[in-house]
């Protein structure tokens, strides 16, 4: 008779960190991923891209952020194990979301990171919760998804993960997925059908929705008037957000950094030993710039 686990069927290809549903009063209930940090270190919420989910997205960085940071990371409305909202998706809902997490968990101001989507949802939070967001980091994304067709690239770029979510992807995408998935030392089979579990997890009518909400978004109006630290992480070979896309956002907020690292939009899984250590570089330096620290903290 076989002992195997069954569980074992599916294996993310690092250990994650714990995670619990989360019950948002008057929102709905989500999925939270949490790393404890070192003693008194401040706290950062880790906001995905469209179609994945914190973890798809921020698997290879939660133990070096978790070395320096209190760490929580969300599923977003419709993505992972989310809030259900059909859809109603909303950018700004996923912002308000954020906030009542920190309600929740007891965070007064914390630094939003954010990729790709998660990068316009960090933008609205500080934009409507200016009193929570003590830093941003802001990484491959950009002020607005208007105009040569960047809101359609980013659509498509992760269009074969909201494909494979509604069940209709073809064969020749799911190979080609596993194949970028493979290159990101996710080439074993469990951990593959862990990944393609993490796609099917999103619900289509909220990630259509998605795509076009993030194609609609636009904080040129207000984003010159950010007044805490920010970093941008610039992806230096993103096609799906152009690098002067990139350096724009930078550049129209005051004091941003601009942190490069080599790799295209998928960088954060396929390409996480260049990914990573930016990323930790990034928000290492805006909370050096902040004024967070927890009762008996050091610097970081």
């Amino acid at each position: 008779m076989s002992t195997s686990n069954p569980q074992a069927a599916f294996a993310p290809p690092v250990p994650l960190p714990s995670g619990r549903r989360v019950e948002l009063p008057g929102r709905g209930t989500t999925f939270v991923r949490e790393i404890a940090g070192p003693p008194g270190a401040p706290t950062i919420i880790l906001l995905h891209g469209l179609g994945a989910s914190a973890d798809l997205n921020w698997f290879p960085s939660y133990d070096a952020l978790g070395r320096h940071f209190r760490v929580l990371a969300i599923d977003h409305r419709g993505h992972g194990q989310g809030i259900r909202v059909g859809s109603r998706f909303r950018l700004a809902g996923c912002a308000d979301d954020v906030a009542a997490l920190a309600d929740v968990v007891g965070v007064d101001r914390f630094v939003a990171v954010g990729y790709s989507m998660g990068g316009p949802i960090a933008q609205l939070t500080w934009y409507r919760h200016r009193d929570r967001v003590a830093g941003l980091v802001l990484c491959a994304t950009s002020r607005n998804f208007r105009g040569d067709s960047t809101g359609a690239r980013v659509a498509f770029s992760v269009l074969p993960g909201i494909a494979i979510a509604a069940g209709v992807a073809p064969e020749g995408v799911r190979r080609q997925m596993m194949r970028r998935f493979a290159t990101a030392r996710v080439d074993d089979p469990p951990a593959q059908r862990w990944a393609m579990r993490e796609l099917r997890r999103g619900d289509p009518a909220s990630l259509a929705a998605a795509a076009a909400a993030l194609g609609r978004f636009t904080s040129h109006e207000w984003i010159g008037q950010v007044d805490v630290p920010a970093a941008v992480v610039l992806t230096t070979r993103d096609r799906a957000v152009p690098p002067v896309r990139q350096r724009k956002l930078a550049e129209a907020i005051p004091g941003a950094r601009v942190f490069p690292v080599e790799g295209d939009h998928l960088v954060c899984a396929i390409n996480p030993q260049r990914f990573v250590p930016v990323l930790v570089d990034a928000c290492r330096d805006v909370a050096s710039r902040t004024n967070v620290v927890r009762k008996g903290s050091s610097p970081v």
